[in-house]
């Protein structure tokens, strides 16, 4: 495996990833492998998949909330 060193973090900037690494209970280390992974590996979202995906899953549901309904369920317990 490769080893690379980065110079002149902010200081800032380490300890957001610090306090990062903690929440996720990992090392410092394991936390920048795994950020640069998300973001070399990451990949485009194709807008007409995902609008595909959503057509599907609303035709999939049976019952549709009337404006009426909604209007209802938003203004339920408010002055």
């Amino acid at each position: 495996m490769a080893t690379i060193t980065v110079k002149n973090i902010p200081d800032d900037l380490y300890e957001l990833l610090k306090a990062q690494a903690k929440t996720n209970r990992r090392s410092i280390n394991s936390e920048i492998i795994t950020l640069i992974e998300r973001a070399v590996r990451s990949y485009r979202i194709d807008p007409e998949e995902v609008l595909a995906r959503a057509r599907e899953i609303r035709e999939s549901i049976e019952y549709v909330i009337t404006d009426e309904e909604l209007d209802k369920f938003i203004n339920e317990g408010r002055p």
